[in-house]
Order: structure tokens, then C-alpha cells, then sequence
């Protein structure tokens, strides 16, 4: 009788050689003050969203690798239409549900966590391991943070260093425009609102 690991691994192999069928995807796309966006996902979650771009095309290049995003859909105008407002200034919040399921149970946490994280405030690295339970791994927290498939939508933009800024996918100007468009004018400014984390 094989052993019940054994079971297990033999029943992985079976499943990795199936086709998992995955569920079809949609995309919407909207212009907004920094430029075009878009934002991809199945009939129940998102899975990619892109920072601005010049073009309705860049935007759809954009969307996360591997998102398969094959039809327009009015399914995610909503979540569009929150993003226009984000970047007109406006405090919003994204309650629309998300698809992690790609990612390990820590970085599903980390970036779980980071949806808590309101407009206007940061957290670093650091607090947000500690906040995960996990107050020894600032560095995996940073490399989930910088895996986000969903960027402002899941805010990786408020992740800032203990001595800094830290970094963004986007490039550093991106970030520095995101966090002031949620009122950091400054670094001193910056600064004072880490310490209060």
C-alpha cells in the first residue's frame, strides 16, 4: 500500500498534466487625468490592472502577463470609473473583489493587508510583516508588494521604506505622483506621517 505522501505527489503530477480550464477574462478601459488604464478580470474577480499609459493600446500591452484578457466587457466599468476618480484627486476606496490565487498564502496576506492601508497614509515595509505576523520578513513582504498584479487598486504605492521612499514598479516619479495626488507634498512630510506608523 503506497504511503499517503506519496498519494499526494502521485495526484499533483495527474492534476499539473491536466488543462485546467481557466475562467474566460474581460477587460474595461478608461481614460483618466494621467492617462489610459485598464483593468482585467473574470466574472467574479479582478486579476490585473495597469498604472497610466499614453495610449488605450499601451494600457491593454500593459495589463499583467499572463492576464489573458481577450474581450471588452461593462463589467469592470465601475471599478474604471473609480479609478478616473483616483486620479482626479478624488479619495476612493476598491472594494471589488480580487483573485490572489496565483500567489503563496504569505504574499495572499501581504497584499491582502495592504488593501487596509487608507488613501492619504503609508505603511513600511517592516509594519506590514508585523502586521502579516511575520515581523522578521520585511524583505518577502517587499517582494509580494512588488508582485502586485493590481496596482493602485491594491495601493503598493503607500509601501514606503523605513529610510525612504523604497522602490515601485512603476518607476519612483510614479510613485512620488501617486502619493501626492493623496496630499505627501514633501519628504519631510513623508517622513512625518512613517513615524506615526
Amino acid at each position: 500500500m503506497p504511503k499517503l505522501g506519496q498519494v499526494a505527489a502521485d495526484a499533483l503530477e495527474a492534476q499539473d498534466r491536466q488543462e485546467i480550464a481557466k475562467p474566460a477574462l474581460e477587460y474595461a478601459l478608461a481614460r483618466t487625468a494621467f492617462g489610459w488604464v485598464a483593468v482585467a478580470g473574470s466574472e467574479w474577480a479582478l486579476v490585473a490592472s495597469t498604472l497610466p499609459q499614453e495610449s488605450a493600446g499601451a494600457a491593454l500591452a500593459a495589463l499583467h502577463p499572463g492576464s489573458g484578457a481577450a474581450s471588452e466587457s461593462p463589467r469592470w466599468r465601475e471599478t474604471c470609473d473609480r479609478l478616473r476618480a483616483y486620479f482626479d484627486g478624488e479619495p476612493v476606496t476598491f472594494p471589488e473583489p480580487v483573485d490572489l490565487s496565483r500567489f503563496t498564502a504569505f504574499q495572499r496576506l501581504v497584499l491582502s493587508e495592504l488593501r487596509l492601508v487608507p488613501y492619504g497614509q503609508t505603511c513600511t515595509y517592516g509594519s506590514l510583516a508585523k502586521a502579516c505576523g511575520c515581523p522578521r520578513s520585511a524583505r518577502a513582504a517587499g517582494q509580494a508588494v512588488g508582485r502586485n498584479p493590481l496596482p493602485v487598486i491594491i495601493p503598493c504605492h503607500r509601501v514606503v521604506a523605513a529610510q525612504g521612499y523604497g522602490g515601485f514598479g512603476g518607476g519612483l516619479d510614479v510613485k512620488l505622483r501617486l502619493l501626492g495626488l493623496e496630499g505627501f507634498s514633501s519628504r519631510a512630510r513623508l517622513r512625518a506621517r512613517e513615524s506615526l506608523g
